[in-house]
C-alpha cells in the first residue's frame, strides 16, 4: 500500500515567478502532476513584472517532497527559494513552556510565593504529606516517562530521540484534559535502573504513564511501580490501547448484531499491547479468543512459550486450534492487529464468518490494507487517520488521569478501564453508530469529560470501599486548604 500525501509530510515553498496569468496554475499543475497536493498559497510580495508566494503542499515523505521540489525548480521563469518543512518547523525550540499561574509583580508577591511565605507551606506539608495534593503542582501532574527503547514502532533510539513524542503527549494532556505533564525521558535500561529512576522523581507527581518502553521489560516495571508507588501507574501502549479497542469492538459488535460474550476473536500480537487487550476483552466478557503471534496460533502444547505466553496460551484458545493466523480467522468474527502490516489477504478475510469486523491496527502499514478488508468484512477499523474508525490512544488516556487526578487515586485497576471504554462507546449514539463511525473524534468535547467521569466514580467507590473494610473515619477527597496551626 502506497502510502498518501499526508499533513505530517507537508512542506512550504518559497516562489518567485513571472506575473502573467497562468503562472500560478502552472505551478500548481506541476505539482499535482508530481503527485502532491497543494493546501494553500500565500502571496508576499507583488510587482509589476514578478510576485512571490509561498506554496504548502502535501507529500508522501521525504523523497516525495524532494521529487516536487526538484519538479518546481525545472519549471522555467520560477526561482526557488527556501523549503521549509512544516512538521520540523511545529517541534522547533520544542512544543512545551513553564508558566506561573499566580502572578509576581511586586515584593509582596515575592514573599509569598517565594521566601518567606513559603516556609509556613512547607512546614504544613511536612506536618501532613497529603497536602501537597493541594499546595503543590502533584495535584494535577503527571510524568510521561520513556527509557526511548520501542518509540512508534521505530524501535530503541534512545532517550534523545524520544523527546518530541514525550512533548507531544505532553501537549496532549494539557488540550484533551488540562493536565500538566512533563516528558522524562530517561538514560536508564535495565528494569532495577528504570524503577528506580521513577520512584525517585514520584513525589512530584500525582500519576506516571509509561510510554515507548519495549517489552516484556515494560510488565515487569508496570507492576513493580505499581506495587511500590502510592500514585497509578498506567503504560499507555498497554492500556490506552485496550480501551479504544474494547470501546470500539462493542460499537462494531452492535453493528453487525452480534454479542462480545459469544464471538469468535482472533488477536494477532501477543506483546504489551496485545497482552492489555486480552485482559481487558477477558474483563468485558469475551470467552472465545484466540492469539497469535511470529510462529503462530499460541497454545499449551507449543514449544515457544515464554513470558507472558504461558498465561496466554492457558486463558485463551478454548477450542484447541493451532497452526497459521489464517487457521484461526477461518470462522473468526473479529480479527484484532497489534501486530506487523501485509500479513492478510481479502482471501483470508472471506473465510470469516459473515458480518465480520477487522481491526488492522500496525502502524504506519496495518496488517492488511483497510479497501481489502472492506471487500468482506462490515466494519473495518486502523490505527491511522487517513482511514475511517481510527483507534487512537488519545480517546483514553487524558479522560482516565482527569479521572484519576480529580479522584486523587493511588492505583487504577481493571474495573477502571473497562468502566473508560464503556464510557467512551457510549459517547456514540445509537443514531450516530454505523459501519464507518464506530469511535467518536478525538475532538468530540464529550469524549474526555465521559472517561473521566466514569473513572472518577469507579475510583471513588473503590477508594470507599477500602475505608470501610478498615473501618478508617476520614474525608478522602476533602479539597479544602484548612488554615495550619504555627
Amino acid at each position: 500500500m502506497s502510502p498518501a500525501p499526508s499533513v505530517s509530510y507537508s512542506i512550504t515553498v518559497r516562489l518567485e515567478f513571472d506575473a502573467h496569468s497562468a503562472a500560478v496554475s502552472e505551478i500548481t499543475s506541476c505539482i499535482e502532476e508530481h503527485g502532491g497536493s497543494v493546501t494553500a498559497l500565500d502571496v508576499s510580495a507583488s510587482g509589476p513584472q514578478r510576485m512571490r508566494a509561498d506554496v504548502t503542499v502535501m507529500t508522501a515523505g521525504n523523497e516525495h517532497a524532494m521529487e516536487v521540489v526538484e519538479a518546481l525548480r525545472d519549471l522555467s521563469g520560477v526561482e526557488l527559494g527556501k523549503v521549509s518543512d512544516r512538521t520540523f518547523l511545529a517541534h522547533l525550540g520544542g512544543k512545551l513552556t513553564v508558566e506561573s499561574k499566580v502572578p509576581i509583580r511586586h515584593r509582596d508577591d515575592l514573599s509569598m510565593v517565594y521566601t518567606p511565605g513559603v516556609a509556613r507551606v512547607v512546614k504544613a506539608i511536612a506536618e501532613n504529606p497529603d497536602d501537597a495534593r493541594r499546595l503543590t503542582i502533584k495535584r494535577n501532574t503527571v510524568a510521561v516517562v520513556s527509557d526511548g527503547s520501542a518509540i512508534l514502532g521505530l524501535g530503541d533510539l534512545g532517550p534523545l530521540a524520544a523527546m518530541p513524542v514525550m512533548e507531544g503527549k505532553a501537549a496532549l494532556f494539557k488540550r484533551f484534559a488540562n493536565i500538566d505533564a512533563f516528558p522524562i525521558c530517561l538514560d536508564a535500561h535495565s528494569v532495577d535502573d528504570i524503577v528506580s529512576h521513577v520512584k525517585a522523581i514520584a513525589p512530584v507527581f500525582a500519576g506516571i504513564n509509561l510510554e515507548d518502553i519495549s517489552a516484556p521489560r515494560c510488565f515487569e516495571i508496570e507492576d513493580r511501580l505499581r506495587k511500590e508507588l502510592d500514585i497509578p501507574v498506567f503504560h499507555d501502549d498497554q492500556h490506552g490501547t485496550a480501551i479504544v479497542v474494547v470501546a470500539a469492538l462493542r460499537n462494531a459488535l452492535r453493528v453487525v448484531g452480534k454479542e462480545l460474550e459469544t464471538s469468535r476473536i482472533v488477536l494477532s500480537g501477543a506483546g504489551a499491547a496485545g497482552t492489555a487487550i486480552l485482559r481487558l476483552l477477558r474483563a468485558a466478557g469475551a470467552r472465545d479468543i484466540v492469539v497469535t503471534d511470529i510462529h503462530g496460533i499460541v497454545h499449551e502444547d507449543r514449544e515457544q512459550l515464554d513470558g507472558r505466553l504461558p498465561w496466554i496460551a492457558e486463558v485463551t484458545n478454548p477450542r484447541g486450534l493451532t497452526g497459521t493466523l489464517q487457521d484461526a480467522i477461518r470462522g473468526a468474527d473479529v480479527f484484532i492487529g497489534v501486530s506487523a502490516g501485509n500479513i492478510l489477504t481479502a482471501d483470508d478475510v472471506a473465510t470469516m464468518a459473515d458480518r465480520s469486523i477487522v481491526f488492522a491496527m500496525a502502524n504506519p502499514t496495518p496488517e492488511i490494507d483497510p479497501a481489502e478488508a472492506a471487500k468482506h468484512a462490515e466494519v473495518v477499523a486502523t490505527g491511522r487517520s487517513d482511514f475511517a474508525n481510527q483507534i487512537n490512544n488519545v480517546l483514553a488516556f487524558p479522560g482516565v488521569f482527569r479521572g484519576l487526578l480529580d479522584a486523587h487515586a493511588r492505583d487504577v485497576n481493571d474495573r477502571m478501564l473497562l468502566a473508560a471504554a464503556e464510557a467512551l462507546a457510549d459517547v456514540v449514539s445509537p443514531d450516530e453508530l454505523n459501519p464507518t463511525y464506530i469511535v467518536p473524534s478525538v475532538f468530540n468535547e464529550r469524549v474526555t469529560k465521559s472517561v473521566a467521569s466514569a473513572v472518577e466514580r469507579v475510583a471513588r467507590e473503590d477508594a470507599g470501599t477500602v475505608d470501610a473494610i478498615t473501618g478508617a473515619m476520614r474525608v478522602v477527597y476533602a479539597d479544602e486548604i484548612v488554615m495550619p496551626t504555627d
